[in-house]
């Protein structure tokens, strides 16, 4: 089993830490809460208190919406939009330039390895926010051809036109912060939207950099707002405000749905990308050397806090020993520890509430009788460390199988033909993403359409791009992220009708 490192973090740490407590960034203005208070945010690698900020209620929600509408209305509405597109630019440059800073912080303060940091919380964003700045000069509607039987020899002339759909709230977890906060602020910007960005509790660090980037490469004042807090009452009152025309939230389904429910009272446009419990399709033909390795990365990348984690693992039944025993035979020699360490393959999970969380997950599967092949525990220290785990001898009545986890948890079973694999994958309420496993093309494109998923992979497993569009069926979410599929939700068609 792991031993756990450590490693000291780089000097861009220490100058980090010292850095004066955080404020908010609303109108244009560094601000505190109004009411004066705080909360800590926590390193959870070493479990002590790195920097307070502002904990934001409704005077200070109104602050921020008011400025975004007022920016709306104002300056950045009559920007062209290549003027955009040059804006967008110029943060994915400052991105790139302040890209050490950025990782070292999400490291700090999320936990994840240094070197994902590095590329995805700073290289795939600063190329998503160069993808959505194209998009800014390529909006488009059409023109019409109308057959009405109206009065004779009267003509009629009739056009589309994309507009911005208004103020967008940003609602972002704390798995990916950085990245997600521009998977939501991207597309708004290139729209011609104004935004509310409220990063998760836990994680609000990359957000406030994010947001000085953001000053800094001279959007206009108000047209990104950057408030932090907690769910109550931030952003209950951020869900609720009026003033908000459309919620991009990224989280689980059980707030997803309470924002759903919110939203419809104000008929407030809403995009949901929640939570899921992928499956990972394993055929008969594939060798247990490669799908061993494989595994790795589809469940146990960031610690296994990821939506799309391939957290059920279903392999033949003749095959099953030897596929589980070998994905066990790899996830042993994972070295857990600081994520600052190069030699470590995971981190901490994010807050001892998580912790907590996946233990009491890893507690149920064993009372229900499942086996637990790796792992199981905790691994001793001052930060929020979990080993990874596999549990065999599941089934779908177990809570482990049924519910997401979030954490590097692996449940596997067997199966006997294709139809009992496609019969127990769909057996899930989520419907986020899936992967299959096979050299036989006959047999993946049989499966491909019978599987209830957003994302289907192939001999992968996680593989995102700003130009595939993402998201989930059943209660995995509502709308899609990336690609025209995401631009589409931060615009309103309107029809023009001129008689001539």
């Amino acid at each position: 089993m792991p031993v756990l490192s450590s490693v000291k973090p780089p000097p861009v740490v220490d100058r980090l830490l010292a850095e004066p407590a955080r404020k908010m960034l609303i109108g244009g203005e560094w601000v505190e809460a109004r009411s004066g208070k705080t909360f800590e945010v926590v390193d959870p690698t070493t479990a002590r208190v790195i920097a307070t900020v502002p904990e934001a209620d409704r005077a200070d929600v109104d602050a921020a919406v008011g400025a975004a509408r007022a920016a709306l209305d104002g300056p950045w509405s009559r920007l062209l939009p290549h003027e955009r597109q040059a804006l967008i630019l110029r943060l994915a440059d400052l991105v790139e330039e302040h890209g050490e800073e950025i990782a070292a912080l999400e490291t700090l303060n999320q936990g994840k390895l240094l070197a994902v940091a590095e590329t995805v919380e700073v290289e795939m964003a600063a190329d998503y926010l160069r993808y959505m700045a194209g998009w800014a000069t390529k909006l488009e509607g059409s023109t019409l051809q109308l057959s009405p039987r109206m009065t004779e020899g009267v003509g009629y002339h009739a056009f589309t036109r994309p507009e911005p759909v208004g103020v967008v709230a940003c609602i972002v977890p704390w798995n990916f912060p950085h990245l997600m906060a521009v998977w939501k602020v991207a597309p708004a910007l290139a729209t011609g939207c104004t935004a509310v960005l409220k990063p998760a509790e836990q994680t609000p660090l990359t957000a406030l950099k994010f947001a000085a980037l953001v000053e800094e490469a001279g959007f206009p004042p108000g047209v990104v707002n950057v408030v932090t807090g907690h769910g109550e009452p931030t952003g209950a009152a951020l869900v609720k405000h009026k003033g908000i025309d459309k919620i991009a939230f990224t989280g689980s389904t059980a707030v997803g749905k309470r924002i759903g429910v919110e939203a419809m009272k104000n008929m407030t446009r809403v995009s949901l990308e929640l939570g899921g419990k992928s499956p990972v399709l394993v055929l008969d033909d594939i060798d247990p050397e490669f799908i061993g390795p494989a595994m790795l990365g589809g469940l146990f990348f960031n610690s296994g806090q990821q939506c799309v984690a391939g957290s059920r693992l279903y392999a033949p039944a003749r095959r099953f020993d030897e596929i589980v025993e070998k994905v066990a035979y790899y996830a042993d020699f994972l070295k857990v520890g600081s994520p600052f360490d190069p030699n470590v393959q995971l981190g901490p999970v994010v807050s001892q509430v998580q912790r907590d969380r996946i233990l009491e997950y890893i507690e149920s599967g064993r009372a229900d009788g499942a086996e637990v092949v790796l792992g199981g525990g905790v691994i001793e220290g001052d930060g929020y460390f979990v080993e990874p785990t596999i549990l065999a001898n599941t089934s779908h009545d177990m809570r482990v199988v049924r519910e997401e986890i979030f954490g590097p948890v692996l449940v596997a079973m067997p199966y006997r033909d294709l139809d009992d694999l496609v019969e127990k994958a769909n057996d899930t309420e989520y419907g986020l993403a899936a992967s299959i496993w096979s050299q036989n093309l006959s047999r993946v494109l049989e499966l491909i359409p019978r599987i209830r998923a957003g994302t289907v992979w192939v001999n992968t497993h996680g593989v995102l791009d700003a130009n595939m569009p993402f998201g989930g069926f059943k209660q995995s979410g509502i709308g899609r992220e990336h690609g025209r599929a995401a631009i589409d939700h931060y615009t309103e068609t309107k029809s023009v009708c001129i008689a001539y």
